[in-house]
């Protein structure tokens, strides 16, 4: 099954392999370039690449030199991307990106503090700016400021904006990240969100910022190009569990499935060494959410196989595996050993680590 055909509402993806997105910070104005449009190409083996986060606004980072999407010069960088995949007959999804309380002063324009649901403080938790010593590097967060309700719904306007921008430079949908500790997240989660208006307190109130961001980029896209990534029972960041997670993704996964986004994508972050999502939430979670859902998180071939053979999942994302070997694909339909990646250059600027592995049956010759 991994290598068949899949249709993802009006597009035919030529297998049911993802690339998941990942950070690899080669942007230092935020606009994409020629040398991500060449990054993204060589991975297209994938039937649907989805892009690596990207900022809805000034504000929303929490990463050095990620790419942006809301001004017109990186529309046009995105457009070589864009181009470039579709050239090879995949299609491209960009993920849209608000850290919320997971960023720094010295990534915040003139050295503001971040935003977050609350001012608390993820105080063990690290963004990626600038050190003491004036060095890129991992700093500890800082504490953020909260978003006041005009502010939210400023922020879920940022969302429809990028997601505008996205499909203006020819990328095929957008998905808005709310995992992973990230801002949409802070808002689901109690412990955090000890807000006292319309986004704070039940459950449903909760929920508000996720769906109203969702249902303002389907305003503005049309559902069939939104989408939504999900860690339900992960723990990332600082977000401790609580008594109504369950509740919470079934409400979730019930008003999505109103909605008929594109598809939700799940990561099980027990291959992150937190926890992994219990045995049969999956298949519980396709009974509330009838459309397509995607898992990454720790597969390998035999289990992306097993997990589309058990109909829990109908696309399977690897991540890591595919910064080594772009021609992933390939590589696991022959059986072909797998390179591993250089850890010290996942981030960072230059070419070393980016667009210099080789393909598998170029290294044999």
């Amino acid at each position: 099954m991994l290598f068949d055909t899949f249709r993802l509402g009006k597009i035919e993806l030529k297998n049911r392999v993802v690339m998941a997105p990942m950070t690899r910070a080669r942007n230092p104005e935020g606009i994409p370039n020629h040398d991500n449009a060449v990054y993204y190409a060589q991975r297209s083996e994938a039937g649907l690449i989805i892009t690596e986060g990207t900022a809805i606004s000034s504000t929303s980072k929490g990463f050095l030199n990620i790419p942006g999407l809301y001004t017109a010069g990186q529309v046009e960088g995105w457009k070589l991307v864009a181009d470039a995949v579709h050239k090879q007959g995949s299609a491209i999804f960009t993920q849209l990106w608000h850290v919320g309380r997971i960023s720094h002063t010295s990534i915040q324009p003139d050295g503001q503090p971040p935003v977050g649901v609350s001012d608390i403080q993820a105080v063990t938790s690290s963004a990626y700016g600038i050190t003491k010593e004036g060095k890129e590097g991992f700093v500890p967060c800082s504490k953020p400021k909260a978003l006041t309700t005009e502010d939210a719904k400023q922020v879920i306007q940022d969302f429809a904006h990028a997601a505008k921008n996205a499909i203006a430079a020819g990328l095929d949908g957008v998905e808005l990240h709310g995992a992973n500790g990230y801002l949409i997240e802070q808002f689901l989660n109690p412990f955090v969100n000890t807000r006292n208006d319309q986004y704070g307190g039940t459950l449903e109130n909760r929920c508000r910022f996720l769906l109203e961001a969702t249902d303002a980029c389907i305003d503005a896209i049309g559902a069939d190009r939104t989408a939504i990534r999900l860690t339900p029972y992960g723990d990332m960041h600082e977000l401790p569990h609580y008594d109504s997670i369950e509740a919470t993704y079934e409400y979730l996964a019930k008003e999505l499935n109103a909605r008929n986004i594109a598809y939700i994508h799940f990561m099980d972050q027990g291959s992150r060494g937190s926890y992994a999502l219990p045995e049969g939430f999956l298949k519980r979670f396709h009974q509330w959410f009838r459309g397509t859902v995607i898992l990454a998180g720790g597969l390998d071939k035999e289990k992306a196989e097993a997990r589309l053979q058990s109909g829990d999942i109908d696309l399977a994302a690897f991540g890591e595996p595919f910064i080594a070997n772009p021609d992933l694909v390939t590589s696991m339909h022959n059986n072909y050993p797998l390179a591993p990646t250089d850890r010290a250059t996942h981030y960072g600027l230059g070419l070393k680590g980016y667009t210099d592995y080789k393909f598998y049956e170029n290294q044999t010759l």
